[in-house]
């Protein structure tokens, strides 16, 4: 006899075992985060048929484990060909029995840290809690230092009393010939920053952030890889404004484009940063920082259209979200750079590059070229350091000497 489970999924048969009361609540789940209506079926039966096999072994519920699950599915193979998902559709079962608190949250035994990762660990803790760094520049640095650490004290005892510049000297010159130039300028800014938190513990007496060598640099070596206005416009013409995920992609562009946000604080908009009465949209910089921009007509109406017909319902508060299940915002700034990426490729653009920094080094070159002074292109893009913004003078010398100040005197 058909058992109804939800209005649109209907199994051959009532679902029996352990598990029988939580498939209606497993599917409206499975809903709600979006899931096709196929992908639902399939992961409800699954649930169900796990559900007969747990009471085929007299499994009760508080005693279930993901090993049971593994076992399932390894038994389940023998009988019908394994679906490439199934996995995963299991995990979703477990994830929401520990999540309705049906099934306790099993405890991963953890691993004691050397004591060269608890100085990693605690190092990581400061950057972030203390001096609030971005987490783009966390995720950066701390490998640096876990490497570094690990390199001088082994699995050893980590007294960092015991270093010195020669050990600072030799782990840069075996580490800069394996790393791109920025790469190992990159580094250089890791070892500084964790020698001074060193000096700022007491731990270390010496002024060993001095001794970090200086990784080979010449000024402002290269002029920044900017998009052209003209292939920005073709990259908006292109997208096709539609469909949902379109009116979402082309939001998101203009935002990189207009305004020169990064990849990080267009993910992390949420709809309490937009203040449409003033016109304004609140951005979440490097360091924890908060920039106003003001919000144009264009780049308005794009996130309405977006926000009123495209984006998927949701209790996130994020602004952009995933269009695949499950609906959530994207995780990491390298999904904003996989849109820009494939909108690039099927345009067609023979852009500078395929990623999202281009139209930042776009929108300065126009504004500089519009003979906008260094500072307010900085203020623009969010810069904290006047240097920062200094590479864009090799951008267009002409533009340049438009904004040169007099010399002091006149002429002599």
């Amino acid at each position: 006899m058909k058992c109804v489970i939800t209005d649109q999924i209907i199994l051959s048969r009532a679902p029996e075992g352990p598990l029988s009361v939580y498939v209606g609540p497993f599917a409206e789940f499975l809903s709600a985060q979006g899931y096709a209506l196929r992908s639902i079926h399939r992961q409800v039966h699954l649930a169900a048929c796990f559900s007969q096999w747990l009471q085929r072994k007299g499994m009760a519920l508080p005693h279930m484990t993901a090993d049971h699950a593994k076992q399932y599915l390894q038994d389940r193979a023998r009988q019908v060909k394994p679906h490439p998902g199934d996995a995963a559709a299991l995990q979703h079962v477990m994830g929401f029995l520990h999540h309705a608190g049906v099934v306790p949250a099993e405890t991963v035994p953890v691993r004691r840290l050397t004591p060269a990762e608890c100085w990693t660990q605690q190092y990581e803790q400061h950057l972030r809690e203390v001096r609030g760094l971005a987490e783009t520049t966390i995720v950066n640095y701390v490998p640096f230092i876990d490497r570094f650490l690990k390199d001088r004290f082994a699995d050893g005892p980590a007294t960092l009393s015991c270093l010195r510049a020669r050990d600072v000297v030799r782990f840069v010159q075996r580490q800069a010939p394996r790393l791109h130039r920025q790469r190992a300028k990159l580094m250089t800014s890791a070892l500084r920053s964790f020698l001074r938190y060193a000096q700022y513990r007491g731990e270390v007496g010496l002024e060993l952030a001095a001794a970090v060598p200086v990784v080979a640099n010449w000024s402002m070596p290269s002029i920044p890889r900017a998009i052209s206005a003209d292939q920005v416009d073709q990259l908006l013409a292109s997208i096709d404004q539609r469909t949902a995920i379109g009116r979402r992609d082309y939001a998101i562009v203009l935002l990189l484009a207009r305004l020169g946000l990064r990849s990080s604080e267009v993910v992390g908009l949420e709809l309490d940063d937009i203040d449409w009465n003033r016109a304004i949209l609140t951005v979440c910089g490097k360091g924890g920082l908060r920039h106003e921009f003001p919000l144009s007509p264009e780049v308005g109406q794009a996130i309405a259209a977006y926000l009123a017909d495209g984006r998927p319902q949701s209790t996130s508060r994020r602004v952009f979200l995933r269009a695949k299940a499950p609906i959530r915002g994207f995780r990491s700034a390298g999904g904003v750079g996989s849109i820009v990426r494939h909108a690039l490729l099927r345009a067609g653009i023979e852009a500078p590059t395929y990623g999202t920094h281009q139209f930042r080094h776009g929108l300065a070159t126009d504004l500089l070229r519009h003979g906008a002074s260094l500072s307010e292109i900085g203020e623009v893009l969010g810069h904290r350091h006047p240097q920062t913004t200094m590479i864009y003078t090799k951008v267009d010398l002409e533009a340049l000497r438009t904004l040169a100040l007099p010399w002091p005197g006149g002429v002599q």
